[in-house]
């Protein structure tokens, strides 16, 4: 090969290469990069849903969801004062328990497809991360808001905070779930009832690799 034809040809093939990468494995470079990737996820989910079975979308969303969530700072933002007092082999646990939550959740809420659009249409920055505004649009053209709070991990852009109609924040209901919890059966009893949350939303989590 000619020397002045190499870089072209390195070229054509570095972009053939990224062009067949799957759309979860491109790294992400903005905040709405990172959403979509995961909608993507979900959408994969929602249309394969019956083929793949539970098992299948736990499968699919269980290395996503680390990936995309900061459950770290989901965590502690849910657990709120009590994580000061928590040692290390608890807070690992706990977080371990929510991050299996949340991929239960999603697993189940996004099962089947019916004609829904998952749309980005923008992001906002905030004093605490970025907003990134998307909406899910039923199959009769209804709007459902739902704005990702976006903040920066050492991996860039991951979902801190999730507001259902634009304004509700999950974290904050999770936030007295937890509270009421911790206060009656303290963190083992919050890591039990997460557990058994997560396994009544996923049955298939009991025997999915997320499960750690």
């Amino acid at each position: 090969m000619n020397k002045s034809t190499r870089p072209l040809s390195a070229l054509v093939f570095a972009f053939a290469l990224w062009a067949v990468m799957p759309p979860s494995t491109a790294a992400a470079s903005t905040a709405s990069d990172t959403v979509r990737g995961f909608y993507q996820t979900l959408l994969y989910n929602m249309q394969n849903g019956p083929s793949v079975g539970q098992q299948g979308r736990v499968a699919r969303l269980a290395p996503v969801v680390p990936r995309v969530f900061d459950i770290p700072y989901m965590t502690q933002l849910a657990i709120g004062p009590a994580w000061a007092t928590l040692p290390d082999p608890q807070r690992r646990q706990v977080m371990q328990a929510f991050e299996r939550y949340v991929t239960a959740v999603y697993a189940e809420r996004f099962d089947k497809y019916s004609g829904e659009r998952l749309e980005v249409i923008g992001e906002q920055p905030t004093s605490y991360g970025t907003m990134v505004k998307t909406q899910i649009v039923k199959a009769s053209g209804e709007p459902v808001t739902l704005n990702y709070l976006m903040v920066n991990a050492s991996g860039g852009p991951q979902i801190g905070d999730v507001y259902l109609s634009g304004t509700i924040s999950e974290l904050a209901a999770r936030r007295a779930d937890f509270s009421s919890t911790l206060r009656t059966q303290g963190v083992p009893g919050l890591i039990a009832a997460l557990n058994n949350k997560a396994l009544t939303l996923a049955p298939a989590l009991s025997g999915s690799s997320s499960g750690r």
